[in-house]
């Protein structure tokens, strides 16, 4: 038993004749599948599968170790071990990103600013895109008057008059597309100073983050 053995090597060991290398290498010692317990002087090859200890000369334990792992379980180990690394790259790279994000924007007006004039050219399209939409509203209202006298027969038109409407509507058509990209510009910016800002905020200090943004110019 265990108890024995453990007694004679710390018996060995005291009267002086345990010999160097077994006092350097230690005594490993394990139960095997059948329920036997094994010791040796060298990691026991029954015992591969489970764990095993490796006494001291004295007979208290130095180590365990742990069981060898089969391929699949290797395969998942470095699995595993390959993910947490990736993890690790990309959360370090993430850092990196935020400390450039915040050297770039010291503080929340000058974020703030840089929104602004990201927004500057779709604001000024927008409001070109209105302005032409307005005209082109106040140019079909006219060419409803003048079909005014043919709204229950639009086929006796005159031609000319037909064209002009037809024309007209698809540049409103072309207009309302118009708005729409610019609208769809509008959000996309947005949501990526949003995105910058609360990833901001946290680098920030108090002060930074609450500094009063510049004045927005009026839009047109």
């Amino acid at each position: 038993m265990l108890g024995i053995t453990q007694r004679a090597f710390a018996a060995a060991f005291l009267c002086g004749g345990f010999i160097a290398p077994a006092q350097a290498q230690g005594i490993y010692t394990c139960i095997d599948s059948k329920g036997k317990r094994l010791t040796a002087d060298r990691p026991i090859a029954e015992c591969l599968d489970r764990e095993q200890k490796e006494l001291n000369p004295s007979g208290t334990v130095r180590r365990k170790v742990a069981p060898e792992l089969t391929k699949e379980e290797r395969a998942a180990e470095e699995e595993k071990a390959r993910k947490a690394n990736e993890e690790r790259a990309k959360q370090a790279e993430e850092r990196k990103r935020d400390q450039a994000l915040a050297t770039r924007y010291p503080n929340r007006a000058s974020h703030d600013q840089e929104r602004t004039a990201a927004l500057a050219p779709v604001e000024e399209v927008s409001a070109a895109t209105a302005r032409r939409t307005q005209e082109l509203a106040s140019q079909r209202k006219l060419l409803d008057s003048e079909a005014e006298f043919y709204k229950r027969d639009m086929s006796k038109a005159p031609p000319k008059l037909k064209r002009q409407i037809e024309e007209a509507d698809q540049m409103m058509a072309t207009q309302k597309r118009l708005a729409a990209d610019q609208a769809a510009e509008r959000k996309r910016i947005n949501t990526r100073f949003d995105e910058e800002l609360a990833k901001l905020k946290p680098l920030w200090g108090p002060q930074a983050a609450s500094a009063a943004a510049p004045a927005k110019p009026a839009k047109p």
